[in-house]
């Protein structure tokens, strides 16, 4: 049966360009739409820029222009992202338009209208010195909670404790740095903490939708339990009313009858996801009160980060609740993304350029089948890895996927015209992939989209196989002098290989939209993308073979991790000067270098020195710095050290022989994988006085294990 879904993403907010975070969640997102599509069904899938609050109206006030001039010029860069990545958004918005002011305002009326909105006298925090209420945002101190330093206002980054900006311990204002004081404000509630709020979302949080599924992942369940207790007993609910006012100045919406008073951004937010919607359904004479009302059947589905899941599981659903409005059907919560098991750092060059990916010409599906690989339904980080990214497109994407086509289409094209051929076995050929199909189609639909990637992969390489069994390169050999049933048995092996490509190529149409395109209109002749059951149709012709995506070569990766330029400076810039031969004392500057600060010989006791054998070693690909050494030192296994010495030493120079690590320094990742430990060299500190690296060696007779004292 077909369904119309309304689709959306958090909305990024409008101060600052994508980040690999944004692409990571709007790819998880294109790809559950591009599936659910080619089931049939109808998707409107929906965006829009987050505009409001005091951080957009601070910053474009620094730089001397409108909120809405910086808006502009942040949602003039978005494009060249989605279009990029190949996200394919129905429609982009944004929160700062008429049909977000109507919406919003729309929305609240109804709240008032059934009691859940009050007024209150509050103290507020107020900046002295930029003579202005402050955000929560903008004031940092104490959790009251874990006591844990610098954190927010709204909430604590360490414990998850959500508070009011007055519960923390020694503010601050980020704008000035000022102790801010204490005003008394009037501020608008929404009263989330009533009985009938508490009773609805007990129930909703622990609903499903019409399809079955819950509204929410057992992860997001378990977190709003701390908030709403589990509705037995004596449960505590620990749901506080939400503040949902600002006062001027402040970019927002204002709130209808209450003249200087504005929403609070995470009010009108999400209701941009409803702006949106209502701004396309316009364009397309779609009835938007219609697909919206309570009971139809348009599902409304969100895709959202772990950071925001209070907004979403409590506030918004209460708020369309309330206001007489349809509730999400199903929220889908994802976790961040890291690099090399470390939160990303621009200026440890351990940040991830969405726009530097692309203007390096690296392929966008590549970035969309490896984020796909690593996704599941469950609200768990993902780490990008250089190292996995470029094994995993390699070798599951080149390797196995498109070497399926480029051996068998050939044989295809050369002997037989193109034409394809299963004599006795189309039946059950076409029956095996429709329902190796459904069950990759249902994994994405459920968001398992790394067991999708393992099942497809395994159904190549299992073609693989078959291929290589039947040796078909040697039937062809002879194929001149052989009778119609060896000829027969080379275009039926062929067909069965390409069959399956076709079959696989079908079901990685969500994760690679663009190459699976190409293949259906280029190999297989098709005027339409690819939809579920094609899969189990078997094609009767291809086209010859055209090149369908290159590898990833490792400087690539060496590139997209370069550090920005100050940075990359500040990292090679020398601790102390390289040019006087002389220190200021007059005597001589041993190496180059002053000798260091006195230790005691306990310091240099937690320095753990060993002998170790060379017992293998190698360069990194990728890199024209390293090498990398596998060690013995007498443990009962070896170690792997990566050590800068590529200009010094041929690998082969070193292999067998003693050196000295440094036994103790902890594991590091590295883009190439983890050092363990460090291999002492020695060098002039400046290489153009004396160029050389020596690597240090014990005297013959030393043994793997000694330590040096």
């Amino acid at each position: 049966m077909s369904r119309t879904i309304f689709v959306t993403t958090a909305l990024p907010y409008a101060n600052g360009s994508f980040h690999i975070g944004h692409i990571m969640e709007y790819i998880q997102a294109d790809i559950w739409v591009r599936s659910m599509r080619m089931a049939g069904h109808t998707v409107h899938f929906v965006g829009a820029d987050d505009t409001h609050g005091a951080p957009i109206m601070l910053k474009a006030e620094s730089e001397g222009i409108t909120p809405q001039q910086l808006v502009a010029r942040i949602a003039a860069e978005r494009p060249q992202y989605l279009q990029g990545f190949h996200i394919e958004f129905d429609h982009w918005h944004s929160t700062d338009s008429p049909e977000n002011v109507e919406l919003s305002q729309s929305i609240y009326r109804k709240l008032r209208e059934a009691g859940l909105i009050e007024t209150r006298e509050i103290e507020q925090f107020y900046d002295p010195v930029k003579g202005m209420f402050l955000a929560d945002r903008y004031i940092k101190g104490e959790c009251p909670k874990c006591h844990a330093k610098d954190q927010y206002g709204d909430s604590c980054e360490a414990c998850g404790a959500v508070y009011a900006p007055t519960d923390l311990i020694d503010p601050y204002s980020t704008l000035t740095q000022a102790r801010p004081i204490l005003k008394t404000s009037e501020h608008f509630f929404f009263k989330l903490s009533d009985p009938r709020c508490v009773q609805f979302l007990q129930d909703w949080t622990t609903g499903s939708n019409a399809q079955g599924h819950k509204h929410l992942q057992a992860e997001v369940l378990a977190k709003t339990r701390e908030w709403l207790g589990h509705g037995e007993g004596d449960d505590q609910v620990n749901l506080g009313d939400w503040d949902i006012s600002r006062d001027a100045p402040y970019f927002g919406i204002e709130i209808p009858d209450a003249p200087g008073k504005y929403f609070y951004v995470w009010l009108d937010a999400p209701v941009g996801y409803l702006a949106s919607l209502k701004a396309y359904c316009a364009k397309l004479g779609i009835d938007f009160d219609t697909l919206l009302t309570p009971g139809n059947a348009t599902e409304q589905v969100h895709f959202i980060g772990k950071d925001i899941v209070y907004f979403h599981a409590l506030f918004w659903p209460a708020m369309l609740k309330f206001a007489g409005r349809k509730t999400p059907d199903q929220l889908n919560v994802h976790g961040f993304i890291t690099v090399s098991g470390e939160k990303m750092s621009k200026s440890r060059g351990t940040g991830i350029s969405p726009l530097r990916y692309l203007q390096l010409g690296m392929n966008a599906e590549w970035m969309r089948y490896y984020i796909a690989a690593k996704l599941n339904a469950r609200v768990e980080d993902i780490d990008f890895n250089p190292d996995d990214f470029v094994a995993r497109v390699n070798s599951d994407l080149v390797g196995k996927y498109i070497n399926i086509a480029s051996r068998a289409a050939n044989f295809i094209s050369k002997y037989f015209d193109g034409q394809l051929a299963y004599p006795g076995d189309a039946a059950a050929l076409s029956a095996h992939w429709s329902q190796a199909a459904e069950a990759v189609r249902g994994d994405l639909e459920t968001r398992e989209y790394g067991r999708a990637i393992r099942e497809i992969m395994a159904h190549a390489d299992q073609i693989n196989q078959a291929f290589d069994a039947a040796q078909p390169w040697l039937i062809a050999k002879g194929l001149a002098d052989a009778d119609p049933a060896q000829r027969a048995a080379l275009q039926h092996i062929c067909s069965t290989a390409l069959a399956g490509f076709k079959a696989l190529t079908v079901m990685l149409t969500p994760i690679l939209p663009v190459l699976a395109q190409r293949v259906a209109q280029e190999l297989f002749g098709l005027s339409r993308s690819f939809v579920w059951a094609d899969a189990g149709e078997l094609p009767a012709h291809i086209a010859p073979f055209k090149h369908l995506m290159q590898r990833v070569e490792p400087t690539m990766l060496d590139a997209l991790f370069e550090l920005p330029a100050e940075a990359a400076a500040v990292a090679a810039a020398p601790a102390q000067s390289s040019a006087p031969a002389a220190d200021v004392a007059g005597g001589l500057v041993p190496g180059g270098e002053p000798i260091a600060a006195s230790i005691t010989i306990d310091d240099f006791m937690k320095v753990d020195m060993r002998v170790a054998r060379i017992i293998d070693c190698a360069r990194v690909e990728g890199s024209t710095k390293l090498l990398q050494l596998t060690l013995d030192l007498g443990e009962g296994r070896h170690r792997n050290i990566f050590s800068g010495i590529q200009s010094a030493y041929q690998p082969e120079q070193l292999k067998g022989r003693l050196t000295v690590v440094v036994a103790n320094l902890a594991p590091r990742k590295m883009k190439f994988g983890i050092s363990e430990g460090m291999v002492l060299s020695a060098s002039h500190f400046d290489p153009k006085a004396q160029p050389g690296i020596y690597v240090l060696g014990p005297e013959s007779g030393a043994q793997p294990g000694m330590r040096i004292r």
